[in-house]
């Protein structure tokens, strides 16, 4: 499968299969988040793979009551222990982490494993379950495992749409 066949395969899965993730899967997709580019060469994100069902139920109730998530193989919470901007200053932990938990999607699509971005959910209160200190900020979750639905077809965009050369042409 080419790299734009994956990234046309993957969507927001919202509905999970009760299924384990098998270690082999979660050590490849893993190895794809280390690979990723990170500002400085940081490597500055910090995972917390959740896959206790109770731990599951609590951070989806932390997450505005989406309890599909508890459903998941296992939910992913991405965090980052860097508070720096990058000179554009954009901060670094935020794309750092946006492009590793990327990484990660694609290399689950590969394997036939759905994920979703999740970004509607309590810091704080997703802190305290998981012990998170307060200096780490959590970024994003990442729900992944086994899809129990089928992809939804999403509009996107023409390119034309979305891209000009030279100058500002929108």
């Amino acid at each position: 499968m080419t790299i734009l066949e994956i990234i046309r395969k993957r969507y927001s899965c919202r509905a999970y299969r009760e299924k384990n993730i098998e270690q082999e899967k979660l050590d490849i997709i893993f190895e794809a988040a280390r690979l990723a580019p990170s500002a400085k060469n940081l490597q500055d994100w910090r995972f917390v793979i959740v896959t206790d069902k109770e731990t599951k139920q609590k951070i989806a109730k932390a997450a505005y009551g989406q309890m599909f998530l508890e459903k998941a193989g296992a939910i992913i919470v991405a965090c980052s222990n860097n508070t720096d901007l990058m000179r554009c200053g954009q901060p670094i932990a935020a794309v750092d982490v946006a492009i590793a938990l990327e990484h990660i999607a694609l290399q689950a699509a590969e394997l036939g494993l759905g994920t979703c971005w999740i970004g509607s959910f309590f810091p704080d209160q997703v802190r305290a379950i998981l012990d998170i200190p307060d200096e780490v900020a959590i970024v994003e979750l990442m729900s992944i495992g086994y899809p129990g639905d089928e992809p939804r077809k999403t509009s996107r965009d023409q390119v034309e749409k979305i891209v000009c050369y030279e100058k500002w042409h929108f």
